[in-house]
């Protein structure tokens, strides 16, 4: 919600300065996101005369100006039509930033003729269309004037972010009593005109009362529909709309000023009279904003006799908008329910500023006075004549009365208020309090549901920074542990992942339909999402990770090394998992070592096995098994699992087609960590088994066998350690070789056999009787020893 400060006081008679106002409007809720002064930007732009103009030497449509910008006269080339001696305009001194495209004026040559700055257009100054010419002011503009100064534009711009519970906030005057009500000013109230009407008013009714539970209108003939006033439209610019007619401008003023929607038909657009119905299945509208919506039923509608002629309460339609051409015009001041609204504005992905205030909830007991006002200011600014007002339906009468205690203020709030500050902020607010504190709302708070909500608007303006931190009772002695285990499991496995060099990262739990793609099917659908890109939530915690790492690559980031614990969103429900990705440069390149070091299959492996490890899973017993989905590389990705059906992890290489999906390029490995499949732990106490490291040394015995080329080294190695679980301690691959003496199909794999004898040393006898086993097991695999 945007306004200036102008625009504030004419709802506020207030002495109070800008910073004051500022801390005030935080303080009682409405949090200050920015403010802006237009003055800023246009500062080193002054008004300057024209002393003489001549024509350019080398360039027929420029021209030699002499400039006087109260520091004498400067040459300036122009090569605007209307230049001429006399004319006083807006100069651009040597330095200043032109508004539209950021350019910084210098002292440059055009053509071979020295320019000193640059005389503007309204355009380049962003104070409307109008590039045709340069600015023409009153010949007795004060040159020398700096131009934001003479032209009333150092009016700051202020920027709130109001709650979708605070309707009320979403105008200005609904600001300016929070204001007056915390003790800045007094409100001003906006002054009812009383419109003299003639004729029959417009033929309006009703068909949706669920949906448009009111409709008023008034009609307006006989007018001319140009620009709007100036005051209006610098407001309206100041705020980021652009001023289009007189009629659009009072519309988009009322809704910003008074937080009353309103929509103007030309007439002669019209067959028949206007009626608020359900739309019909199918049925479509031209919007204003040049897009055509397919109505589903049940929507309510403004239509006539031929056709839909607007979104009820959303926006209205462009074949019934007005124009410079219009003369007579239907004026609507309507109520439509909130929901309805919403659920239309969700389906057709359309927002507005009308949707905005009429989805919260606007004050259904100003219909007449808001569509008098509008009323006056189109006689005032367009002429013409009213006609009396139609008045269909009714607004809900939203009328309810709660019992206070004004003792809740500090039993519930913290804070104890006096009874009669409390009924003089409840008083300000609109609230009606009687003697017996029966507290009524007012009309315009649609937000007020029981007697906690009192207890909040009396805080909030009494100053929440005065409720005294009071600290939570704490039970004696020591207290017991809180976290349950997998609160547990997470933290070790987050420690581990931090101490192993990981950066945690935290990505958002939603993301696009794109990067959900290849990661499966992602049951979950947002259906009124932030934006596009946040519409899905995650089956995996890779997207959110591959785009970190995509985000620091760019930046120039040699290697990334991220990880995140969070939940994935399966369809059997949230899955905890700890997810890892590897890209750019493992080792920089070095004068030892040449070229840089990209990440493999087996980093991702390796980090696998320690966070597993961390965790408590037992990793000696894990088998790697399959691919590990279509996110990966097949052939450089696996899984480790506990028994066939127990994955606890997925690693390796990630598919081509997905680095390229997100803009990654290289070897880009990953881990996912499915915390929730983890064994838990067995036993009880927090005591750890003695360490007993063994008395005698262990013995070391290699073995090479010829294997069929597509038996895995993990499978003979655990087959190897089976042979014998009491002497074999450790099976570890060392050396793979094919080719020259490896028959083809096979593969020649070597392993490092540790024996650990107990309470003797191992005797020949006893060593061979270990081997033949160890051969014997990787027979059973296929495999032969190498002679």
């Amino acid at each position: 919600m945007k306004f200036t400060l102008s625009w504030l006081k004419d709802h506020l008679d207030t002495a109070a300065s800008l910073d004051a106002i500022l801390d005030a409007l935080t303080r009682i809720g409405l949090e200050v996101e920015g403010v802006t002064d237009p003055a800023a930007r246009l500062k080193g732009f002054t008004v300057a005369r024209v002393l003489t103009a001549e024509r350019h030497p080398q360039a027929d449509k420029l021209q030699v100006l002499s400039v006087d910008a109260g520091d004498g006269p400067l040459q300036v080339v122009c090569g605007a039509p209307n230049a001429r001696a006399g004319l006083v305009g807006v100069f651009g001194k040597p330095g200043a930033a032109v508004p539209a495209n950021g350019m910084v004026l210098k002292v440059a040559a055009i053509r071979g003729v020295e320019s000193n700055g640059m005389m503007c257009s309204t355009r380049e100054l962003e104070l409307g269309d109008d590039h045709d010419g340069i600015i023409e002011l009153p010949a007795d503009a004060p040159v020398g004037t700096a131009f934001a100064d003479y032209a009333g534009l150092g009016d700051p711009v202020i920027e709130v972010s109001v709650t979708p519970n605070r309707q009320d906030c979403m105008g200005v005057h609904g600001i300016a009593r929070d204001l007056a009500a915390a003790g800045l000013g007094k409100l001003i109230a906006p002054t009812v005109p009383q419109v003299a009407a003639h004729g029959p008013g417009p033929d309006v009714r009703i068909e949706d009362a669920a949906g448009c539970p009111a409709f008023f209108a008034q009609g307006v003939s006989g007018l001319t529909n140009g620009a709007a006033p100036e005051w209006m439209a610098k407001r309206l610019r100041a705020i980021g709309q652009k001023p289009i007619s007189a009629l659009v401008d009072i519309t988009n003023y009322m809704t910003v000023d008074l937080g009353r929607p309103l929509h103007v038909y030309d007439k002669a657009c019209l067959s028949g009279g206007l009626v608020a119905r359900p739309a019909r299945a199918g049925e479509t509208v031209e919007a204003l904003n040049g897009k055509t919506y397919t109505l589903a039923q049940g929507m309510t509608v403004i239509a006539d006799d031929a056709a839909v002629h607007d979104i009820g309460g959303i926006m209205g339609g462009a074949h019934s908008g007005v124009s410079a051409a219009t003369t007579d015009v239907i004026i609507e001041c309507a109520y439509f329910a909130p929901d309805a609204i919403a659920r239309t504005g969700q389906k057709l992905a359309l927002t507005s500023d009308a949707r905005q205030r009429f989805e919260r909830g606007v004050d259904p007991a100003f219909l007449d006075d808001g569509l008098a006002i509008a009323t006056f200011l189109v006689l005032e600014y367009c002429g013409g004549s009213a006609s009396h007002v139609t008045r269909a339906g009714a607004a809900p009468p939203g009328t309810r009365s709660y019992a206070y205690d004004p003792a809740r203020a500090e039993t519930l709030g913290g804070l104890a208020v006096a009874p009669d500050r409390q009924r003089e902020i409840l008083a300000s607010l609109g609230f009606a309090v009687d003697a017996d504190w029966n507290v009524t709302p007012p009309t315009w708070r649609r937000d007020i549901d029981g007697t906690a909500d009192l207890v909040e608007e009396v805080i909030r303006i009494e100053g929440i920074d005065k409720v005294a931190p009071v600290p939570l009772p704490r039970t004696a002695g020591v207290a017991r542990p809180t976290a349950t285990p997998e609160q547990r499991l997470e933290r070790r496995t987050r420690r581990a992942a931090a101490a192993r060099g990981l950066d945690e990262a935290v990505t958002w739990s939603f993301i696009s339909e794109k990067q959900a793609a290849p990661f499966g099917d992602a049951p979950f659908r947002l259906a009124n999402p932030i934006s596009e890109e946040l519409k899905v939530m995650r089956p995996s915690m890779l997207p959110g990770l591959l785009s970190a790492a995509e985000r620091n690559l760019r930046q120039g980031a040699d290697g990334v090394r991220l990880f995140e614990i969070g939940r994935r969103y399966l369809a059997e429900g949230e899955r905890a998992t700890l997810g890892l990705v590897l890209a750019g440069d493992k080792r920089a390149r070095g004068w030892r070592d040449g070229k840089a070091t990209g990440y493999d299959a087996y980093d991702a492996k390796a980090e696998a096995l320690a966070l597993l490890a961390a965790a408590g899973a037992p990793v000696d017993n894990l088998q790697v098994m399959g691919e590990a989905g279509s996110a990966f590389h097949p052939g450089r990705s696996g899984t480790l699992r506990l028994g066939p059906k127990t994955v606890l992890a997925a690693f390796g290489a990630v598919h081509p087609a997905v680095l390229k999906a997100f803009d990654l390029s290289g070897a880009v490995v990953a881990v996912e960590l499915y915390l929730d499949a983890m064994p838990g732990k067995r036993g009880s106490g927090f005591m750890r088994a003695a360490y007993a490291p063994p008395t005698l040394q262990p013995v070391r015995r290699d073995f090479a066998f010829l294997v069929p080329a597509d038996l895995s080294a993990d499978a003979l190695a655990r087959a190897v350690k089976g042979a014998d679980k009491t002497a074999i301690v450790r099976a570890r691959v060392f050396d793979v070789f094919t080719g020259t003496g490896v028959a083809e199909g096979h593969k020649s794999v070597a392993l490092e056999v540790v024996l650990q004898p107990a309470d003797k040393s191992f005797t020949d006898a006893d060593l061979k009787a270990i081997a033949d086993k160890v051969v014997a097991a990787a027979a059973k695999q296929g495999a032969t020893l190498r002679g």
